[in-house]
């Protein structure tokens, strides 16, 4: 299965009348945040593949519509929300994945004994609190939102048996692609989720990268991490072999 996967800049070579020759064959398309809602809306229809996002510490001019509609599981299947209170509906063609359990059942894998099973995605949205600014959180507030999501996590262990193959973040892990500045340092509790909940791939943004020998891919126990800054198109396998312990086979296919 192949992603693009995109962050914190609008890359001349995605935002084009050529995106689709580029990346017309990618399965799904993941959002990592900072990024204009207007940008999203320009992958969605320029690819129409699914597509997942969450948002980061800056453009968040309509993180407001998003923030107290937060579910904890969902089946893909509309990317319509409807906001009480607002009277405003914000159907942008992407499916917000923060604070949720995602189960796509349009993208899916066959298992070693042949049954389908649905591409499961987690994630949250935002950076470390640096000023108060929204999307922000300390460490305790961004893990009790991780917390918040076990039930879902462990209702998909024991009907898929795995908690998770794609979580989808917008900082990054304490100490993985992370900086000493106060703004850019990752979550601790990322490390925590990643060590209980295995997923096979974390995708994240944030953390700019100016020098082409700069890191973006590290694996931390059985997780890939990478980093989505501008864009980049990986191929993933989930390990579904019985028994295994979870990880999956991370390819990078494009790269800047």
């Amino acid at each position: 299965m192949k992603f693009l996967c995109v962050s914190d800049q609008i890359d001349p070579l995605v935002y084009s009348s050529t995106v689709k020759e580029r990346y017309g064959d990618v399965d799904a398309v993941f959002c990592a945040g900072d990024l204009s809602m207007e940008y999203v809306d320009f992958i969605v229809d320029a690819l129409g593949k699914p597509t997942f996002f969450v948002f980061g510490n800056h453009d968040l001019k309509e993180y407001k519509y998003y923030k107290n509609k937060m579910f904890s599981d969902s089946l893909f299947s509309s990317s319509m929300f409807r906001f009480e209170g607002t009277g405003v509906e914000h159907a942008h063609g992407a499916d917000y994945a923060s604070n949720k359990n995602i189960r796509c059942k349009n993208l899916t894998f066959k298992t070693p004994d042949g049954k389908t099973t649905p591409l499961l995605i987690s994630g949250v949205t935002g950076s470390i609190r640096y000023n108060n600014g929204q999307a922000q959180f300390t460490d305790k507030q961004m893990k009790r939102q991780l917390i918040a999501m076990i039930p879902g996590l462990v209702w998909n262990k024991i009907r898929y048996g795995r908690y998770c193959d794609i979580f989808l973040t917008h900082a990054s892990p304490r100490h993985i692609h992370d900086k000493e500045d106060q703004c850019h340092k990752g979550f601790d509790c990322f490390n925590w989720f990643i060590k209980k909940f295995s997923p096979g791939l974390m995708i994240h943004g944030h953390i700019h990268l100016y020098d082409l020998q700069a890191t973006r891919c590290t694996i931390s126990e059985n997780t890939t991490v990478i980093n989505a800054y501008s864009h980049i198109v990986i191929e993933f396998e989930p390990n579904l072999k019985k028994g295994a312990n979870f990880g999956a086979d991370v390819s990078i296919l494009a790269d800047r």
